[in-house]
């Protein structure tokens, strides 16, 4: 049995791959927290989990890409480079392997070549493997990050996604492969990307067998999901009708949304002849034994509803949407109308918009769509940005049938038809001037920036910013164990907490005595390894004190008419398009919101003058906050 690992040549992998007499095992860890803990399973746990993942012999692990970039700087303040370069130290053998959005990179929407092309060069420094979707199955959204994987010398994982209904055909699917293969050529593998744990096993083994009839040397790698708890009847049926790879993950983290547990997948296949090559069942166990007693600490980040759900054979949610879809709609309140939105909504959205692969974006769009079509009772009144975006055709063509006219008349109005000729078509993104933009960054941290910190502001420039300025002002917290770093309930003054890290190394936290001084601020020293520093607390606000009127959707809209711009949804302001004294028209955007990932332009309803500002960028708004005022121009 032979081991691939990371010091192969590609061409030397596929080889091994292609005469190969069993299976081989991908570790999807990026994917299992993802799908079942909300992304946020720590660097800390990964490093105490890495030497027995390197002994398990793994085909690859999947560590980083899709959204846990982005969720590495915005909630675990950890760099996602040195993620890469701390675990290659201890996992030298090992490929690494990631998950790319093709067009929209790690990120919701579509970047810039010359970003793509950075972006690839710069994560190929870590990553072996690069498994590339889009969630149209539009091929030229991929074919930037297939260039620059091979020009890496790194292995291209070109993805088909998979769904369910008339329109996913064998036929349809083969064509697809046909499609991917005229652009990379034959020296892929091949990722079947069932996202969302759909289809029955023969459905799936049928899939894997038309493919392998038409393409007997194409290596296929079967990804899916075990929402509905199936998915290791799917693996069986892949693995027995060809795949030579598949996607598990460690049994003692494994849950609902995710991947299955890798044992089990083992034990399955040994009874069909089948073997895992390379792998040390050994060292499977022990990396789950390693980190089994950290998963309490993450219980918090675990959706709210518990158990299998077979139903996603009817809404089609993918594992990773599952959980911050639920913890949405506990947050907002509406976690009461889950039934009516995934069960009866959802399913109608999709097949009205389409019936393409709910998978980032498409599946925020979808999710997004659903739930503003039955919280606001008026279907398609309120349309995203992104999914005008995608009726518009910016993302791809429909790969089926286009929407109903009414539809696009909901979302542009009477005029629909010349907006849909005037703005139509796949979006061309014109390249940016890169090096303006690291004057940018590097005015923005005060010193010149790495290359590395470069591509994660060009992704997520926001966020970037506040990580690189959260590091700068307490250094790295990956050491933290998620015992302290997500520890529920505060601390208490004169606590002290003694922890090791990833590397044994033992540590002292304490937390000190405070004082408060004439003003009501409490100063509160924190010592860390005998080194203390001290924070000044504000005085909290007395409930009652202040008081904001919540304004309806109608005052909102009535106050836009007469300039006096107010948040139309609780989000994020992730950009303000205009300046004080600028002049603008009406039907100008003038800011954008995001919220749930997905942008909503806002545009004013007049003509006039920017008067003032009363946000900035990367300020969370409530309806009917003010974002701007405009003095309309008198009619004359």
């Amino acid at each position: 049995m032979i081991r691939i690992t990371e010091k192969m040549t590609p061409d030397a992998v596929l080889d091994t791959l292609r005469r190969a007499d069993g299976y081989y095992i991908t570790n999807t860890a990026r994917d299992m927290s993802q799908s079942d803990y909300k992304n946020r399973i720590l660097l800390h746990t990964d490093l105490m989990a890495a030497e027995a993942r390197e002994e398990a012999g793994y085909f690859s692990l999947e560590i980083t890409g899709g959204a846990s970039i982005h969720v590495d700087i915005l909630r675990k303040q950890v760099d996602p480079f040195l993620k890469l370069k701390l675990l290659r130290e201890q996992m030298p053998d090992t490929m690494f392997q990631t998950l790319c959005r093709g067009v929209n990179l790690f990120g919701y929407r579509p970047y810039p070549q010359n970003v793509i092309r950075l972006t690839v060069r710069e994560f190929a420094k870590y990553v072996d493997v690069w498994r590339t979707f889009d969630f149209m199955n539009h091929v030229p959204n991929m074919e930037a990050v297939f260039e620059e994987v091979a020009k890496a010398g790194k292995i291209n994982e070109p993805c088909i996604c998979f769904s369910t209904g008339p329109e996913h055909t064998d036929a349809f699917y083969v064509k697809k492969v046909r499609e991917i293969l005229d652009v990379t050529g034959p020296e892929i593998i091949l990722c079947i990307k069932n996202h969302g744990g759909l289809g029955t096993p023969k459905r799936i083994g049928e899939l894997v067998n038309a493919i392998k009839q038409v393409y007997p040397e194409l290596i296929i790698h079967y990804h899916g999901h075990n929402t509905d708890g199936n998915d290791i009847g799917r693996i069986q049926a892949a693995v027995l009708n060809g795949a030579t790879i598949v996607d598990a993950s460690d049994h003692s983290f494994t849950g609902f949304y995710g991947p299955p547990p890798i044992l089990t997948v083992i034990q399955t296949l040994k009874d069909y002849g089948k073997t895992a090559i390379g792998i040390n069942e050994e060292a499977v166990i022990r990396s789950s034994d390693v980190i089994r007693d950290q998963r309490q600490y993450y219980g918090q980040f675990e959706a709210q509803i518990k158990g299998f759900m077979p139903t996603v054979q009817i809404h089609k949610l993918p594992g990773g949407a599952m959980g911050s879809s639920l913890e949405q709609a506990s947050k907002g309140g509406f976690l009461d109308k889950m039934p009516d939105i995934l069960h009866k909504e959802l399913p109608k959205v999709q097949k009205e918009l389409g019936n393409w692969w709910s998978v980032t974006p498409g599946s925020q769009i979808l999710w997004t769509t659903a739930v503003a079509n039955v919280l606001e009772g008026e279907r398609y009144g309120n349309p995203s940005g992104d999914l005008k975006n995608l009726l518009l055709g910016k993302y791809g063509p429909f790969p089926f049938y286009q929407p109903a006219d009414w539809i696009y008349e909901k979302a542009f109005g009477p005029d629909w038809k010349t907006v849909l000729e005037r703005d139509g078509g796949v979006e061309v993104i014109d390249d940016i001037d890169i090096d303006k933009e690291r004057e940018t960054l590097a005015e923005k941290l005060a010193k010149e920036p790495t290359e590395q910190q470069l591509v994660t502001y060009l992704q997520h420039p926001n966020d970037a910013v506040d990580f690189f300025e959260f590091e700068e002002k307490f250094g790295q917290s990956y050491v933290l164990p998620p015992s302290i770093f997500l520890r529920q309930g505060g601390f208490q003054l004169g606590e002290t907490m003694v922890f090791r890290d990833h590397n044994g190394k033992e540590h002292l936290i304490e937390i000190g005595p405070s004082q408060e001084d004439e003003d009501g601020k409490t100063n509160v020293y924190l010592n860390v390894d005998h080194s203390q520093r001290t924070y000044i607390i504000e005085p909290e606000v007395q409930e009652g004190t202040t008081c904001q009127a919540t304004l309806s959707k109608d005052e909102i809209v009535k106050l836009a008419k007469i300039g006096d711009i107010r948040a139309p949804f609780g989000g994020n302001v992730y950009d303000i398009s205009v300046e004080t004294g600028q002049e603008v028209a009406a039907g100008d955007q003038v800011a954008i919101l995001e919220a749930m990932k997905m942008q909503t332009p806002v545009i004013s309803e007049v003509t006039g003058t920017v008067l003032d500002i009363a946000t900035e960028i990367g300020q969370a708004v409530k309806p009917g906050d003010k974002i701007l005022l405009i003095e309309p121009l008198e009619d004359e």
